[in-house]
């Protein structure tokens, strides 16, 4: 197989579980072209990955949503003449997109060749309970490849990071100046450590560490991040909703430590080899911790009703986000 297309996964921090795919792929079929298929919101981490060729855009929701355009697309990916393609989760949609596009093998996660749409289905059984990294590469294992490397990697260009400097620089951070950041937000609140409590931390890590503190977020987190500074009363370096994804990795790139719930972010530094700091509590992090070259240390406290990973979005009071203190970070710095 030379010419390969695997269908991504939806979100940061899944993008970047599945960049062994890409690296094992390659290793597994040297000179092979790859070729990610992604949503626009994961577009940016997937360009960080050294493995992928290129990358097309599916905007099921918006550009590609019409049935017009999506025949338009599935005759770009028989134009595009693929041997092979691999679908990291089980979509009826996306896998007769590659069935209308002539792509000969077609593998993707279940128990049956339904009207022959995936003609080499893998079983999924068991993989509910391991890291989500694992389990896409069981999609490449079960398929009969080779999984040598499972570690998460992504790279930074050059101009990025000098793109980065000079607006740290702005902000008062000399180049090779220590400094820390503190990432609040997450995909959904109950993942969110308190913004009282990384208050207290950033104010902790400037006046006991003597590190200056970076607070970083998307454009829907700049409330949170004003807040926060506010009620540190340190003065942080305040960054949401000012740099892309790619500036976000670069600031993190260049910081001492990553402190963050579990969120894309938070992976996003792990896989850039940035040491990090997760702050865990509904999710687990069997499932989907820190998985890059960066050191990690992972707190999280037992509150019994996270043995398991909870996705009670009605939770009354997050008591296992609040159960982290700020001595538990600071102990680790």
């Amino acid at each position: 197989m030379k010419n390969i297309l695997v269908v991504s996964v939806n979100w940061l921090g899944d993008a970047v579980f599945s960049t062994p795919v890409y690296k094992n792929i390659k290793e597994n079929h040297p000179g092979a072209r790859v070729t990610a298929m992604a949503v626009p919101r994961v577009k940016a981490v997937l360009e960080l990955c050294p493995f992928i060729d290129d990358i097309i855009v599916y905007d099921e929701d918006g550009d590609d949503r019409p049935l017009l355009d999506k025949w338009r697309l599935a005759l770009m990916l028989r134009e595009r003449k693929f041997d092979a393609v691999f679908l990291l989760r089980p979509s009826f949609s996306r896998a007769l997109l590659t069935f209308l596009a002539g792509i000969p093998v077609r593998v993707g996660f279940g128990s049956k060749n339904v009207f022959g749409i995936v003609n080499h289905p893998v079983s999924d059984s068991g993989l509910e309970q391991i890291h989500r990294s694992d389990a896409y590469l069981a999609l490449l294992e079960r398929f009969g490849m080779t999984v040598r490397d499972r570690s998460c990697c992504l790279a930074l260009k050059a101009e990025s990071v000098s793109l980065a400097e000079r607006l740290l620089l702005t902000r008062g951070i000399e180049p090779d100046e220590p400094f820390c950041v503190l990432n609040t937000g997450g995909n959904w609140d109950l993942k969110q450590w308190p913004p009282g409590r990384f208050a207290d931390l950033a104010r902790r890590i400037s006046r006991e560490r003597g590190m200056k503190v970076v607070l970083t977020g998307a454009a829907g987190d700049v409330d949170r991040v004003t807040r926060i500074a506010a009620l540190s009363g340190v003065g942080p370096i305040e960054l949401a909703g000012v740099t892309d994804i790619e500036g976000t990795a670069a600031v993190f790139f260049m910081s001492k430590v990553v402190i963050s719930a579990d969120s894309g972010p938070l992976h996003l530094a792990s896989a850039l080899g940035v040491r990090t700091v997760a702050i865990f509590g509904p999710t687990a992090p069997l499932i989907t911790g820190p998985r890059g070259r960066g050191i990690s240390t992972v707190i999280m406290k037992d509150v019994g009703c996270n043995r398991s990973p909870c996705y009670y979005l009605e939770c009354p009071d997050n008591r296992c986000m609040k159960a982290v203190e700020v001595a538990d970070v600071i102990k680790v710095l």
